[in-house]
């Protein structure tokens, strides 16, 4: 190697590199998801949406679960809408003689919206609000479930994005 090059290889490997910004303040180490509201008609979309919160603040913020009255940040959640079935990519074809023409939809779509706040318990200050976070999740015909989980997804990743942009 030429003598300027293993210089610069010397003086970068002696420096210590490193990035900051983003993330909770240096307090926050626990967390405590409430059970999430939910008011809409599907009973079990309150306990998905609060699993994947829970599980992303745990496993992509890098805290730890606690009870509410222990936790170092609160996580509230409200589910305010979910439409599983909307439709988005479908083909007519004309009926026989006189009958309706006939739609197929192959392509449908999942519409969440919540608000989800996460305040800091011991000064009440609000780390991040989320009101009327909208996500949707695209799907085949018969596989919900998928379209669902997209959704979820692109809620959490607001969710942590939303977090880090705070801070």
């Amino acid at each position: 190697m030429p003598r300027p090059v293993i210089s610069v290889v010397l003086l970068l490997g002696a420096c210590s590199f490193g990035f900051s910004g983003g993330g909770l303040p240096p307090g926050i180490k626990t967390v405590a998801v409430d059970e999430c509201l939910n008011s809409t008609a599907d009973p079990g979309i309150a306990q998905f949406v609060r699993t994947g919160v829970k599980q992303a603040m745990e496993s992509r913020l890098g805290l730890r679960a606690a009870s509410e009255s222990q936790a170092d940040a609160l996580v509230h959640c409200t589910i305010t809408r979910y439409d599983p079935d909307q439709p988005e990519v479908f083909t007519s074809t004309p009926g026989a003689s006189g009958a309706a023409n006939q739609v197929n939809v192959s392509q449908r779509h999942v519409d969440l919206m919540a608000d989800i706040t996460v305040i800091e318990q011991k000064t009440g200050k609000t780390l991040w609000d989320g009101r009327a976070q909208t996500a949707s999740g695209t799907y085949t015909t018969g596989h919900e479930t998928d379209g669902r989980q997209k959704a979820l997804d692109l809620l959490i990743k607001r969710l942590i994005d939303g977090v880090h942009a705070n801070w």
